[in-house]
Order: structure tokens, then sequence, then C-alpha cells
């Protein structure tokens, strides 16, 4: 897919293109990203895209004409254009997914005071990534772009996406490294008993607690299975389950004391 970003500031997306997994990802073709400079547009004589508010006011306001002439020079039917904006849906990860499939999405960044209103009417979506304020529209960008892209195939790894957070609503399971201890925290037993099937159980219960603890009104959406709610149910009892216990006892071997 094609991401274009209209910015009074094209140069905040040099590094955001040039690291990690985007780098990796554009240099496979896997996404394109072109960021387009809103001043080439304008046709104030010199180069000026924003105005002090009409009615007075705080701020300088970016003006109509250069956002609008650098959306009709840069998309077609096919571009769905969005702009951030505080009154947009807040941006989610099923937001995401449905970026994701489309051919191309241009995202176009606010700055200063504000934009005048009459910009709304040429876009297809206002959208928001949270109730607090920034300074422009850029890093919203950056991170819309970011979620997306590696949604696509062959920016990462198909298994790297299958237990995220937010996939169903709930919060990713608890991850552990080497050493098996440190500085007196230990990585749970069963994670090395070598049964895979206990581990998905226990790294869902994990998941199920953590959503409920710390997002609840995540977990008030969640629709649970009967297996999630007899997980749930063991986690309240406080005692060691059946098929914990059995998967513990065969791995024991592998377990590191």
């Amino acid at each position: 897919m094609k991401i274009k970003i209209l910015t009074l500031f094209p140069e905040m997306f040099d590094g955001f293109q040039t690291n990690s997994i985007m780098k990796r990802a554009l240099g496979k073709g896997v996404a394109e990203i072109e960021v387009i400079n809103i001043r080439d547009y304008t046709t104030n004589k010199y180069g000026r895209t924003d105005t002090p508010p009409i009615g007075g006011g705080a701020g300088l306001i970016e003006q109509c004409q250069p956002i609008v002439d650098a959306m009709r020079a840069n998309s077609t039917e096919a571009t769905h254009k969005i702009l951030m904006s505080p009154r947009g849906v807040t941006y989610d990860e099923k937001k995401a997914k449905e970026y994701a499939k489309l051919d191309e999405l241009m995202i176009i960044c606010g700055h200063y005071e504000g934009i005048d209103e009459r910009v709304n009417s040429y876009v297809d979506e206002l959208v928001s990534i949270g109730d607090y304020v920034l300074t422009g529209g850029e890093i919203p960008a950056m991170a819309i772009a970011d979620s997306v892209i590696r949604l696509l195939d062959g920016a990462i790894t198909a298994e790297s996406l299958e237990d995220e957070s937010f996939n169903d609503s709930a919060l990713e399971y608890p991850q552990y490294t080497e050493p098996y201890e440190y500085e007196g925290q230990t990585v749970p037993d069963i994670l090395y008993s070598g049964n895979h099937e206990a581990i998905a159980k226990w790294r869902r219960k994990q998941s199920l607690l953590l959503t409920r603890k710390h997002r609840p009104d995540l977990f008030a959406k969640l629709e649970l299975s009967k297996q999630d709610k007899k997980l749930l149910a063991e986690a309240e009892s406080g005692e060691t389950p059946k098929w914990e216990k059995d998967a513990l006892e065969k791995g024991h071997k592998f377990i590191k004391k």
C-alpha cells in the first residue's frame, strides 16, 4: 500500500522511515511512504500557509488553499483521506486493520493553532489518537503509519501478530527472557514445561487477568468463551488447576532451579 503524508514539516519523517522495522518494510516494498510538503502548494508570494484567525484569537491558523491543493494534486478516487483532529474517531487496532486493507491512505497533519474549518469537508474521515494536545499531527501520523504498515504481509512475521495486545480487545500475556531468576523474580515454571497446550492456556489466563486489572473498559467488551470463564474461575480459586500440575510434573526435568 501507499501512505501519503501532508505536512508543513517533512523533515520530521526522515528518521521515522530509516530505522528498525519501518526501514525494512519500506526497503522490501511492503509499503511506500510519500511525504508531501504543504508549503509547496501555497499561492502566497511570501510562502505563507497560515494567518491569524478571523475574529481574533491566539496563534495562527492553517489556510484552506495550500492544504486542499496539496490533497487534490496527490490523490485519486481510491485515496482514503484522513485529517488528524480532536473531533475524530479514536484510533485503535480495529481502525488500523481497516486501513491496512486500503491501497492508498492520505494523512493530513495539522499544526499551529488549528486548521481552517472548511478543510474538514474535503476529507473522508477525522481521526484522533487520544484526548491530549500535541503541537501538530506529525507524531499521530507516524503512529498510524507504523501501526498500519506492521500489519501488512511481509512487514513482520505472521506469528508476531497473532497474540498481540488488542487483537481481541485483550492485553497480551506476560513475556519473559533469560535469566530464570533476576533480583528475586523468576520466570513462571509452566513456560519451561514443554507442554504447548498448557502454556497457551496459562497465557490466555494471564491475558484475561491483566486486561481485567489494567483495562476494565476493554475487559467489558470481551466475549468470554466457556474456557475463558473456566480459566478465570481457576484464578479466583487460588488453586493450581490439574492441567497445570500435570504439565509441571511431566516437564519437571526442563524446569530451572
